[in-house]
């Protein structure tokens, strides 16, 4: 009996364009899983286990060979609208009103033949680097005792679990690459304007972007060109890059740890081989890149907490809007942005993709960060994870790729991020990097 669980995005799609499998025969399979793991895993808030069987039936309706994700099972971020269910973005303090109609990027997905079985947990307003609170707790499929990170730790966690090939998530500080390179998976961050945001009340100042969770390259460019509306095939020909390869933190102070420090290198040699031009070069990040960072991520959060009854936030949340709104006003000018822009523009316009660690060190523990101070929570999440937030300041695109291993068997990765309008490009280098050292698809839980 053939089983679609494990299979890629890609090849269900192709089944199901060409008959070979009934849609609602791979939504059942899907579900199943989810029914058998999810308590273990905490990927999904909601399962739409009755609605997505109908909506697989549906599909029969329409033309399949026209649809690129034909009958693909989709995960969904829980803070981007599905129609009919709520958009709860991880708290307690927002509406458990059903949506009326589907985000952009959701209408997209559908259009293109997905069928979303569930909503993914996030933390409370997709703040943090691990997925835990009222509504679930996301846990890394490779290693149960580790958050999946976040904020698009559920999202993450149901891919590399099986539950779904594919999954939509977004990225604001690394929300995408985060969860990504903790369970093994790969994730595009895209540029500014590439794909529909409409995340929150105004994008975190438009530094956020939604994109696709994925096991191989292929079904992240196939996702992203559906999400993007356009076409995204691989080149023709190889293309020899100019790679920088840097293994600095972009955070004063944070140290980057052995296992991501040598698969950066470890990368950049196979890149090497393989005819690119790769040389050392640190960006020149400057001093005060901490600090921005500091004051986005707060102002953001600040935004986004204003209609919200601050009684029914976690502490964590309601300090970390709190810090931010002394900042909201400075944020808004764009200023430090621009300047962040204008100073590492230089360093890629000589170099065509900057290859980096994608994690400063593992994940944290899997426990109850939404329960713990604020302050624990910020030096927690800047130790594992300072290498993403500057390419959100700038608006670029930016990747994780899973390359290598941690010494307890989980996944490592390392980051690639390109100048304005590299989507194709990055997308081009990590699939060599697939081609050249591949990686394990799926976390063996059975």
């Amino acid at each position: 009996m053939t089983t679609w669980v494990g299979r890629t995005a890609t090849e269900i799609a192709a089944a199901v364009r060409e008959q070979r499998v009934a849609p609602r025969e791979v939504v059942a399979e899907h579900l199943a899983r989810i029914e058998r793991f999810d308590g273990r895993v905490g990927a999904f808030r909601t399962v739409r286990a009755e609605a997505a069987l109908a909506e697989a039936d549906e599909l029969l309706s329409r033309d399949l060979g026209q649809l690129p994700l034909a009958g693909v099972p989709v995960a969904v971020k829980d803070n981007l609208a599905v129609r009919g269910e709520a958009n709860r973005n991880g708290s307690a303090a927002t509406p458990d009103t059903p949506a009326g109609e589907d985000h952009v990027t959701v209408a997209r997905l559908r259009a293109a033949g997905a069928v979303v079985v569930g909503l993914t947990n996030v933390p409370e307003l997709c703040v943090f680097g691990t997925t835990e609170g009222v509504h679930g707790t996301a846990r890394n499929p490779w290693d149960l005792s580790r958050t999946a990170g976040g904020s698009s730790g559920g999202s993450a966690a149901a891919v590399a679990a099986g539950m779904v090939p594919v999954a939509l998530g977004n990225d604001g500080m690394g929300s995408l690459r985060i969860p990504a390179a903790n369970c093994g998976l790969v994730a595009l961050k895209p540029g500014h304007g590439v794909v529909p945001a409409g995340i929150g009340h105004g994008d975190w100042f438009g530094m956020s972007e939604n994109g696709p969770l994925a096991t191989t390259v292929e079904d992240a460019r196939l996702m992203f060109s559906v999400l993007a509306d356009t076409e995204q095939p691989p080149p023709a020909e190889p293309v020899t890059r100019g790679i920088a390869v840097s293994v600095r933190s972009p955070l004063a102070g944070v140290r980057i740890t052995r296992p991501y420090t040598t698969a950066a290198r470890q990368a950049a040699a196979l890149l090497s081989e393989a005819g690119h031009r790769v040389r050392p070069a640190n960006p020149p990040y400057p001093v005060w890149l901490s600090t921005t960072s500091l004051a986005h991520w707060t102002a953001g959060t600040a935004v986004d907490a204003e209609d919200l009854d601050p009684r029914r936030l976690a502490r964590r949340t309601r300090v970390h809007a709190a810090v931010g709104r002394r900042f909201v006003t400075g944020v808004r000018t764009g200023v430090r942005r621009e300047q962040l822009r204008a100073r590492l523009a230089p360093f890629f316009a000589e170099h065509d993709v900057l290859l980096t660690p994608a994690l400063a060190r593992r994940s944290p523990a899997s426990v109850a960060w939404h329960e713990r101070g604020w302050l624990r929570n910020i030096l927690a999440n800047t130790a594992y994870s300072p290498m993403t937030p500057p390419w959100n300041l700038t608006g670029w695109p930016a990747m994780a790729v899973p390359f290598g291993t941690l010494p307890n068997g989980a996944p490592c990765a390392v980051q690639l991020v390109g100048r304005p309008g590299s989507e194709a490009a990055l997308l081009d280098v990590a699939g060599q990097l697939e081609v050249l050292n591949p990686w394990r698809r799926m976390a063996p839980l059975d």
